[in-house]
């Protein structure tokens, strides 16, 4: 017991370490993924770099945005943060 008990501090540690810190964002990163999956024309998004935006047309690995003023950007499917109208006080056009 006496060698079994000198590693369990470190076998707790990684069990704790693993369920308060890897395992939360593995699912969060699941989440985000399944999320751009499901982006259509006329979603309203914002970018990871916080560009608000409607979505204009869906591409293979990237979408087609248009912002304020009617300009089109494209951009990588991996750069859309978040659904914007989940946003607290979110415009309603």
């Amino acid at each position: 017991m006496g060698q079994i008990g000198q590693f369990l501090p470190l076998v707790l540690i990684i069990v704790v370490f693993y369920f308060f810190m890897i395992r939360p964002q593995l699912k969060k990163t699941k989440e985000q993924k399944k999320f751009r999956e499901n982006i259509k024309v006329g979603d309203k998004i914002v970018t990871i770099g916080g560009i608000h935006g409607k979505i204009a047309d869906v591409g293979e690995t990237t979408f087609m945005i248009t912002v304020e003023g009617g300009v089109k950007l494209k951009i990588e499917k991996n750069a859309i943060s978040m659904d914007a109208s989940t946003l607290i006080g979110a415009e309603q056009k």
